[in-house]
């Protein structure tokens, strides 16, 4: 029996990753197209009281004011993208960034706390070649200038519409501000025990700060960055509380401009310790309360913020889910 020489002895075949095979990566992308119109169907499904309630009031609403809701939902959009590249040195291609934002509006009612938009939006970075790190630290920059400059906004409302009443009969009981702070304190005490006990999480965790620094110190050189970055944070609350106003003049809710816009970042800050998905729910309640805490009857006051949740979550949930699908079909995400 003849032996081969041992170059030429055949190497063996290393297995197929199942996760790289042809069927399988299409298995992946039509699981990533059709997830998001199932959400869309659980949601309806979940919803189709709400849904129907504030299709019948709109029906009666002044379709001008109905319209300008629809405008500021359209360019809070742009705002959101505006921020998402304000948070980042690398310049983004702005139609495929609004589109993802689109596509991230739908994605964020599936998941609590913003996760599903900041997911949509880490995949769209790295489709761009983005660095991971850097994608990441983006994403912490984002949900921290977003908090500051509601606040700012906050600030800056109270202060140049001095006869609105005081914040005090927004301010929740005892009880919920404990919650509230036992949620943050738990999240913090989380934190630092995985940083403490797993220490693969240590060095992805000091990288992702230090590239958080460098980059939050170089985009403040930037003047284009930081009119982004800054100035859309502080704009989405805004057109927020605009598409409620809107839809309460539409409706016929006795409260001025400003007092809707406090009345919508003081339901804001109530409810963000809860992380219902997309916020559905608790700022819903809070947002009732507030209003009806500023004088507004309170059928007018629901009418108002069910009208909301059907133009600025309802209507534009089928398309930003057929966009999130179109753009995971395509690779973009």
């Amino acid at each position: 029996m003849s032996l081969l020489p041992l170059d030429d002895v055949p190497a063996p075949a290393s297995p197929r990753s199942p996760l790289r095979s042809p069927g399988a990566a299409r298995l992946v992308t039509r699981v990533l197209t059709l997830l998001p119109l199932l959400l869309v169907a659980v949601w309806t499904a979940v919803d189709r009281r709400a849904v129907w309630d504030g299709a019948a009031r709109l029906a009666t609403a002044d379709p001008r004011w109905l319209l300008s809701a629809a405008l500021c939902t359209a360019l809070g959009w742009v705002a959101a993208a505006c921020v998402r590249q304000g948070a980042l040195p690398e310049r983004l291609p702005f139609g495929p960034l609004l589109a993802s934002q689109f596509a991230a509006g739908a994605a964020n009612h599936a998941l609590p706390a913003g996760l599903g938009a900041h997911a949509v939006t880490l995949r769209f970075l790295q489709s761009r070649g983005i660095p991971p790190a850097r994608a990441t630290a983006s994403l912490a920059l984002y949900s921290l200038v977003k908090p500051l400059a509601k606040t700012l906004v906050l600030v800056v409302t109270v202060l140049a519409c001095p006869d609105l009443p005081p914040l005090g009969r927004l301010l929740p009981d005892g009880w919920t501000l404990l919650l509230a702070v036992a949620g943050s304190a738990t999240a913090l005490a989380t934190a630092a025990l995985l940083l403490t006990f797993v220490r693969s999480l240590r060095r992805p965790a000091s990288d992702l700060v230090r590239t958080a620094l460098i980059d939050a110190r170089l985009l403040h050189t930037r003047p284009a960055r930081v009119l982004a970055l800054w100035g859309g944070a502080a704009a989405m609350p805004v057109l927020q509380a605009t598409v409620i106003a809107s839809v309460g003049a539409a409706l016929g809710l006795p409260l001025s401009w400003a007092q809707v816009v406090l009345a919508f970042l003081a339901a804001g800050t109530v409810a963000g310790a809860v992380p219902a998905p997309g916020g559905i729910g608790p700022v819903d309640a809070a947002l009732v309360v507030t209003l009806v805490g500023f004088g507004a009857p309170m059928d007018i006051s629901t009418a108002t913020v069910i009208g909301y949740r059907v133009i600025a979550v309802w209507v534009p949930l089928l398309p930003g889910a057929l966009v999130l699908s179109a753009l995971a079909h395509r690779g973009v995400l």
